[in-house]
């Protein structure tokens, strides 16, 4: 079954090599808008790319209206926005910055695809580990124990990891070890 993918992105060149990179082996549609983006996307949609500015919409703000809509879909922001505290309260699963090559954009929905099959714990504590790495890559320390944001984050985290420590030994030893080497790679990459 071929999987869906919508890219929102203004740029017409940079959406149009998006769809190149994926549209051997993805259902790739094209929204250069906010509004495009909300009338295209449906319960079929698996995996959204998002730029964070758009011309009538922040992302954020389409990401809202993404979840508040109970879409079942992984969501990576794709995006030139360099990363501040602020993402701590956004829905996404992955944060790409800008320039994205093919193998970043393939990367980033064969990992949606991987966080898709996880459950509604799982895919919660891969977002808020990504975020910390994210924060953790583009920000400095000082800046980081100054924000409250940051702090929850890290409660979060912590909270989550809690839940899911009984959870662990329901997994087989291929499933554990497939979510810590994609939260592994995502730590190493995003801190490159």
């Amino acid at each position: 079954m071929t999987r869906s993918v919508l890219v929102v992105e203004d740029e017409s060149q940079v959406a149009d090599l998006y769809r190149s990179y994926l549209e051997d082996d993805y259902d790739v549609t094209v929204a250069e808008t906010g509004a495009e983006a909300l009338s295209a996307i449906d319960a079929d949609t698996d995996a959204v790319l998002l730029d964070r500015r758009l011309p009538d919409h922040p992302g954020s703000e389409v990401l809202r209206e993404i979840r508040d809509r109970g879409l079942d879909c992984r969501v990576a922001m794709v995006t030139a926005v360099e990363p501040d505290t602020d993402i701590v309260q956004m829905g996404f699963d992955l944060y790409l910055v800008k320039p994205a090559t093919r193998d970043d954009i393939r990367t980033v929905v064969e990992r949606l695809e991987t966080r898709a099959s996880y459950d509604e714990r799982l895919q919660e504590v891969a977002s808020l580990v990504t975020k910390r790495a994210v924060l953790e890559a583009e920000r400095t320390a000082a800046e980081l124990d100054a924000s409250e944001e940051y702090g929850e984050l890290l409660d979060q985290i912590d909270d989550l990891q809690s839940e899911l420590a009984d959870l662990s030994e329901a997994f087989s030893p291929d499933d554990y070890r497939l979510l810590f080497r994609e939260i592994g790679d995502e730590h190493g990459s995003e801190s490159a």
